[in-house]
């Protein structure tokens, strides 16, 4: 007889089946209208796994007696809404679900104890890997991504020195080090698809309310590119260049409102949890000071998307444990 499911076990699948029925809607939309073969290719890989996944989940919470969540179904899409975003658009979403999925199940994985449940996770970030190496490959190929900034080998092993290393918000900043680097340049590229995603999605939405969410959304986006940009430019290294613009002149919605909502608020969660690496990884005071004010920033932009969700009645409420209190009280 297997061991019974865990709070985290039943989380993780929970989360999982939420996070994979978004991604099998909007993939299913992609491959609808894309026309690249090999961008469809890498589409369709997507799309297996999210249906694999979706199936085992559903099998295990049957055979434990839990209910399935709804998640996200066709009636979220409407394949006979013109393309709103060119091929390549497509292909970039799937090299950052790949990115986003392998930080999720890598978090989700830790706290699995069954050995059915660890075979299935380590699948899924096993698949993560292979379909973010796959789509970067493509990307490359085509010549629409773009490398993070080069620098000199160093030439030696060096030690901080001084306590001066740190400083930044005032007197004379050091240059910014790898790590660094690496984090912004993650920092831009994840906010140039939110751009790109908000400038789509702004020509489609109809209602006032989602509308003001998402213009939000892409100014925070847009602040961030810029300040970043700019750090990288006063270090004598060339900006990250904003790839070509891939969205199509369409003013039909291919997705529900709920679907939309629901993507940002998975989009603004990842961010928090990058942002705050960052900030972890940030020993420059100028750059931890701005990475904290981001974070406040969408701490506040996501409370106000979540206060959209429930007020329509669009968020599944996560399994959660029994009032104790309740309970005895009743008898």
């Amino acid at each position: 007889m297997e061991t019974r499911l865990t709070s985290s076990e039943i989380g993780g699948l929970w989360a999982s089946y939420m996070n994979n029925s978004m991604e099998w809607c909007l993939i299913t939309y992609f491959i609808h209208h894309v026309k690249d073969p090999e961008i469809k290719l890498v589409l369709e890989h997507a799309l297996a796994n999210s249906t694999d996944r979706m199936n085992f989940i559903k099998t295990i919470f049957t055979n434990e007696g839990i209910p399935t969540p709804i998640g996200f179904t066709e009636k979220d899409i409407n394949l006979e809404a013109p393309p709103l975003f060119y091929d390549p658009f497509a292909l970039t979403f799937v090299y950052s679900i790949g990115k986003m999925d392998l930080i999720l199940y890598s978090f989700i994985i830790t706290n699995i104890c069954r050995l059915d449940l660890q075979d299935f996770f380590s699948k899924i970030i096993y698949q993560s890997t292979d379909l973010y190496k796959e789509s970067l490959t493509l990307m490359l190929s085509k010549g629409i991504h773009d490398r993070p900034p080069m620098i000199p080998y160093p030439k030696e092993v060096q030690f901080i020195e001084k306590t001066s290393y740190i400083k930044g918000l005032f007197g004379k900043k050091r240059n910014l080090n790898v790590l660094e680097l690496a984090e912004i340049f993650s920092n831009i590229e994840r906010n140039y698809f939110a751009v790109l995603l908000c400038t789509g999605l702004l020509q489609v939405v109809k209602d006032e309310e989602i509308k003001a969410y998402l213009q939000n959304g892409k100014e925070i986006s847009e602040k961030q590119i810029n300040l970043f940009n700019e750090m990288l430019m006063k270090e004598d290294l060339l900006g990250t260049v904003p790839i070509n613009m891939e969205v199509t002149d369409s003013t039909v919605s291919p997705f529900s409102d709920k679907l939309v909502m629901s993507l940002f608020h998975t989009l603004n969660s990842i961010d928090i949890t990058l942002i705050g690496h960052a900030l972890s990884l940030s020993l420059r005071t100028d750059l931890a000071a701005e990475y904290s004010k981001f974070i406040a920033e969408i701490l506040l932009y996501s409370k106000t998307g979540f206060n959209i969700l429930v007020d329509r009645e669009w968020m599944e409420m996560p399994p959660e444990s029994p009032d104790r209190k309740k309970l005895e009280r009743s008898k």
